[in-house]
């Protein structure tokens, strides 16, 4: 996603969901695959679990066995977490956030639901383009600085340390939601714009972003940053929001410990009309002849999955 300039995948992922192997076994050409480099994999880590298992029981017949890899291998033509609740889930909305789960610093995009995420990949189920304002914020960027876990020495984006605790605007108006949305989109307009005018990816184009000197993709992100404060009743010129975003996120959770209702992710309850602030871009799979896959047809639960 990040690698390429029309932020299409370089890779593509087998994912039959939750087929029966019959079914899987009509797609010829995928199910060799796996069956070639995937199967033996899996015979061996179940025939040495089983191994371990037989070792431990030796010992004590109380001894706690695991099971993971023989119950992979029942289902071998399977992904190991194929995920079935988050590809339904996001099968159900026009589209949906995502950036990646390794990296310095989060660019986030809206993916079309036809392409079923990897493990790269950290996923938004929110379809709004006030969610994505938020999430593509300075604020939010700093509270991931803070909040990030590291996966060797590289900054990490971890759901439970990074999103779950990222306090959001409890009462912004509909001036300000609105606000932050046409930022948004501002903002994206411009990176697609620039991405394809001088063949930059998202990941080089932000890399320019960081460097001194005019840019018109800090000007629209100055925008974004506007609308969000105000949407937090902020100001803008706060030099170091953390302490404000700590404060509030210790202020939630003294109102979720006493059983009252906060503003958690997404639009705020009081929206009526959500689809209002649902513009249409996302990135979609774009099929040549030249990467058009071998096998028939594109069916559902098949699509690429994107690869950073």
């Amino acid at each position: 996603m990040l690698g390429d300039a029309n932020s299409q995948p370089s890779r593509y992922v087998i994912d039959f969901q939750s087929k029966e192997m019959a079914e899987a076994a009509e797609y010829k050409a995928l199910f060799a695959e796996i069956k070639k480099h995937v199967l033996p994999d899996r015979v061996k880590k179940a025939e040495g679990e089983q191994e371990r298992n037989e070792e431990a029981t030796d010992v004590s017949k109380d001894a706690d066995v695991n099971r993971h890899h023989a119950n992979v291998l029942a289902h071998w033509w399977r992904l190991s977490y194929h995920r079935e609740d988050l590809i339904q889930e996001i099968s159900r909305l026009p589209r949906y956030i995502v950036c990646g789960r390794v990296t310095k610093r989060p660019i986030f995009e809206f993916i079309h639901p036809a392409i079923h995420p990897n493990d790269a990949l950290t996923v938004f189920t929110l379809p709004d383009d006030y969610s994505f304002g938020i999430l593509q914020s300075s604020l939010h960027w700093q509270w991931f600085n803070e909040r990030c876990s590291t996966l060797k020495s590289d900054p990490r984006y971890t759901s439970n340390t990074v999103f779950d605790s990222f306090p959001w605007p409890q009462e912004p108006s509909r001036k300000q939601i609105a606000e932050v949305c046409e930022a948004a989109v501002a903002l994206r307009l411009a990176r697609r714009r620039i991405m394809r005018r001088h063949g930059l990816d998202l990941r080089n184009l932000y890399r320019l972003v960081e460097l001194p000197g005019e840019n018109p993709i800090k000007d629209v992100q100055d925008q974004l940053e506007e609308a969000v404060h105000a949407a937090y009743g902020l100001d803008p010129e706060t030099a170091n929001p953390l302490p404000f975003l700590l404060a509030l996120n210790l202020k939630l959770s003294g109102r979720e410990s006493r059983g009252e209702p906060i503003q958690g992710p997404g639009l705020p309850r009081g929206v009526k009309d959500p689809q209002g602030y649902i513009s249409s871009d996302s990135v979609r799979l774009a099929l040549s002849k030249a990467n058009s896959a071998p096998w028939r047809g594109q069916p559902r639960g098949l699509s690429g999955s994107l690869s950073t």
